[in-house]
């Protein structure tokens, strides 16, 4: 099983606020990164910006410009999910991990969380991907499971990938049982189906219908 701490990366040592910016930029000038952290004796102060530091004197140290460091962070049991949204809102690719007295352990780079992540089941496993719809007061999780499971069938992943303040879109990654027989349930549960699947019954007969009437239209 993987354990999200063993990607915590110690390669590049963390700035040190009484560094010169002159070293700063030609550190940002070997790396890919967006940000680095920065420490003062052992203990996380913030991130640098490699955008930031281009515009900053030279000759002045990494102290002088502590009011421009952005103090985002994760800790050492955080949980893959958390920390992806970390890396999204933060735009970010490189974040560092603090213990619990934020002294600096090291840090988490996006690419390879995003392997880690590459690797669940919910991405990994064969399974077919389900998008339902329904007004935001009106669904539940524990009733999306009950529907997938009463079909002999397992959830690999669920997350809602859509919503607004009237309706919400839950996407479902599902192994085994029968997706049509799945779709049809969560129709007779009033869910909306916002994918397309070749599976569809219900489909099925609306174009045999369509085309049904295309053709007698057409005599």
């Amino acid at each position: 099983m993987t354990v999200l701490s063993d990607y915590i990366n110690q390669d590049l040592k963390p700035l040190e606020i009484q560094e010169t910016v002159a070293n700063a930029q030609d550190f940002f000038l070997d790396v890919p990164f967006s940000h680095f952290p920065v420490i003062e004796e052992g203990v996380f102060v913030g991130n640098i910006s490699a955008e930031d530091i281009d515009s900053f004197d030279f000759d002045k140290k990494l102290i002088d410009y502590k009011y421009t460091f952005e103090g985002f962070f994760t800790r050492k049991n955080s949980v893959l999910l958390d920390v992806l949204d970390d890396f999204a809102k933060n735009e970010t690719n490189v974040i560092p991990v603090l213990d619990e007295l934020n002294n600096y352990i090291g840090y988490y780079e996006l690419e390879d969380l995003i392997k880690v992540f590459n690797e669940t089941p919910f991405l990994k496993e064969l399974g077919g991907i389900i998008i339902v719809e329904k007004p935001i007061n009106g669904y539940s999780f524990s009733q999306i499971s009950q529907i997938v499971e009463g079909n002999n069938a397992k959830i690999l992943g669920a997350y809602i990938s859509s919503s607004d303040a009237e309706k919400v879109q839950i996407t479902l990654k599902i192994a085994e049982g029968s997706l049509n027989e799945i779709i049809q349930t969560f129709r007779r549960y009033e869910y909306e189906i916002i994918s397309e699947h070749q599976e569809d019954d219900y489909l099925k007969t609306l174009k045999e219908r369509s085309d049904y009437l295309d053709k007698y239209l057409n005599i």
